[in-house]
């Protein structure tokens, strides 16, 4: 969740293969335009994901298994012809003419294919980002996912290993003469964390194969995939390091394409900025009034900080998250606030060992696609044994009993997981299970925490009638604020460094000053906004859902109720917010004009 670079790989769109006499029966039932784009869709879908394999695989389409993209030149340019030409293959059809569903799976595929090439003409991602080379060896979901005897899924490591040495061929020719520095300083350090992932920690999780023949193959196509590497890394250090530039910055115009292309959003980026700073500026008024509801007249981030001693120990950090994911379940439940389509509970662990790098805590969902490895993971993050004392209970205040369970309101209920059996049990098709909004997801999670706490979590009534515990609700709702503070710096930095010309060094002074965060992680948000741009959407996400909730509200007036919100809201897969106003609401006009 506080990670800067996991986001690359879980912002990744996806596709799915389909099943051709299962389209074909499908389509003859149809009306003749909604077959037409049916086969327009699963024709775009097909190739979509033989270029980009890996996304197959973390869908559960497990056909995919052992390939990876192939990043030549040649290829970069035979892709983005395919993109634009189902782009005006999408356009020959009359959106009007299809039924109400079949309409908007063509508003969700249009806006898809619009982001795509935006990353690979505007953003230049293949040429301009190093990190997009420096992380394709990535074999983590054949270790943490049993969709397959572990020595079949060894044979499919071996096949991405050997492909090694193409992919960093490809980076070195494809890569533009001088670079973003930011993007070069984090694919550096990106490359390093693949050499120490494959050099201990893949070879730890295969210990166990029996296989002396696989396992010598294995070695082999292991070493050269550290030593293609590693001597990327060294490319990017010596050659492309010293020439690098502060010239990151998309530009208002790129950025104002960018949230309209990614998000259906047409305020100009000026007005984006007003909201974010107001919701900023609301967010650090509440914040210090939580605090001195705790401690009158000390100053919020001292308060805060005494807040953050009230942490679990190291060994009861697991077996408190995993009782209090329970309490929190209860409340949803109890309060009527999202009705849960499954009994099934997440599995809290520790993040493995592999993964700690990246990762405070999150969610390990299967993809929506997948029928073999079907569980889902509650990852926390503790403490390293060989810490000293101090460092551990310095890093443990990030688990403070308070923001430990807005956490997992994000990232489980009824955040991220919850999204996800809602997904899995509705009526959604293919495309909108398939095809992700950032600013849904995201937003979604985000808002459930501020959701929650307004609900009443943490302050409800004790069970044994005792009153109110003001000060405890305080710490929860600093707790939660504290969150969100950091993702309206993250949308406020994101529109300042991208159209207004802020520097790395301002930004991160922004998050020091505004979301009080020390210099070392406000430097990480601020880099993290130089490549990630959309992070603007966590915030933007949920003020989307609450204007979206309270025209609901007024739409439906006595017959509303959250749960029924939810239920509707979580429906229709995870599209822009916009396109989800159209299905929901009967007036959308002005809509983003009233955040």
């Amino acid at each position: 969740m506080r990670n800067l670079l996991c986001l690359l790989a879980a912002l990744a769109l996806a596709g799915c293969a389909p099943n051709t006499q299962t389209t074909a029966t499908r389509t003859a039932t149809l009306p003749p335009e909604d077959a037409a784009f049916t086969r327009l869709s699963e024709d775009y879908l097909k190739g979509y994901l033989a270029w980009r394999p890996a996304t197959g695989t973390s869908l559960g389409y497990h056909q995919y298994d052992g390939k990876i993209s192939d990043f030549s030149a040649a290829s970069l340019v035979q892709e983005l012809a395919r993109l634009k030409q189902f782009e005006k293959r999408l356009a020959a059809i009359d959106p009007q003419r299809l039924s109400v569903r079949a309409r908007y799976d063509y508003r969700i595929l249009s806006q898809s294919i619009k982001r795509e090439i935006f990353s690979f003409e505007t953003q230049r991602i293949y040429v301009n980002n190093p990190m997009t080379y420096a992380g394709a060896i990535d074999v983590n979901i054949y270790i943490k996912r049993n969709f397959a005897p572990l020595e079949q899924r060894v044979r499919s490591i071996i096949s991405i290993l050997n492909q090694a040495p193409n992919v960093m061929a490809a980076g070195r020719a494809n890569l533009a003469e001088t670079l973003p520095g930011p993007f070069v300083e984090t694919a550096i350090e990106m490359a390093g964390g693949s050499v120490d992932f494959l050099a201990k920690d893949l070879v730890a999780a295969l210990q166990t194969v029996t296989n002396k023949a696989l396992m010598a193959e294995f070695t082999v196509a292991n070493q050269r995939a550290q030593d293609e590497t590693t001597k990327f890394k060294e490319f990017l250090k010596t050659q492309k390091l010293p020439k690098a530039t502060d010239a990151f910055a998309l530009g208002r115009t790129n950025y104002a394409a960018l949230v309209a292309d990614g998000e259906m959003v047409s305020l100009p980026p000026e007005e984006l900025l007003e909201v974010g700073l107001r919701e900023l500026h609301r967010l650090q008024t509440a914040f210090a009034e939580a605090g001195n509801e705790i401690a009158p007249g000390k100053p919020p981030k001292g308060t805060f900080q005494a807040v953050q001693k009230d942490h679990p120990t190291e060994q009861s950090l697991i077996p408190d998250a995993a009782k209090d994911l329970d309490m929190i379940r209860r409340f949803i439940t109890d309060h009527h606030l999202i009705a849960i389509p499954s009994t099934v509970r997440p599995i809290v662990a520790e993040t493995p060992q592999y993964l700690r790098a990246m990762s405070f805590a999150s969610m390990d969902i299967p993809g929506p696609f997948e029928t073999k490895a079907t569980e889902a993971y509650y990852y926390i993050t503790p403490p390293e044994a060989s810490w000293p004392a101090a460092q551990k209970d310095e890093w443990l205040t990030a688990f403070n009993y308070y923001t430990t369970d807005i956490v997992s309101i994000h990232e489980a209920y009824p955040g991220h997981y919850v999204n996800f059996l809602c997904l899995n049990a509705s009526q959604a098709t293919k495309i909108e299970k398939i095809f992700g909004s950032y600013a849904f997801t995201e937003g979604w999670a985000h808002y459930c925490e501020q959701m929650m706490v307004d609900e009443g979590f943490a302050g409800a009534p004790n069970p044994d009638g005792s009153p109110v515990d003001k000060v405890k609700a305080a710490r929860f709702r600093m707790a939660q604020i504290d969150e969100a503070l950091l993702r309206a710096c993250r949308f406020c930095v994101s529109i300042k460094m991208h159209c207004l010309g802020m520097s790395l060094t301002e930004g991160t002074k922004f998050f020091q000053d505004n979301c009080y965060y020390e210099e070392k992680p406000a430097r990480q948000e601020a880099v993290r906004g130089t490549f990630d741009p959309e992070y603007l959407y966590y915030t933007l996400g949920k003020l989307e859902i609450l204007k979206l909730r309270e025209d609901y509200r007024q739409q439906e007036g006595a017959a509303f109720s959250l749960e029924k919100f939810h239920a509707e809201m979580l429906n229709y897969g995870s599209p822009p917010l916009r396109l989800l106003r159209e299905m929901m609401l009967r007036d959308t006009n002005s809509w983003d004009h009233t955040l």
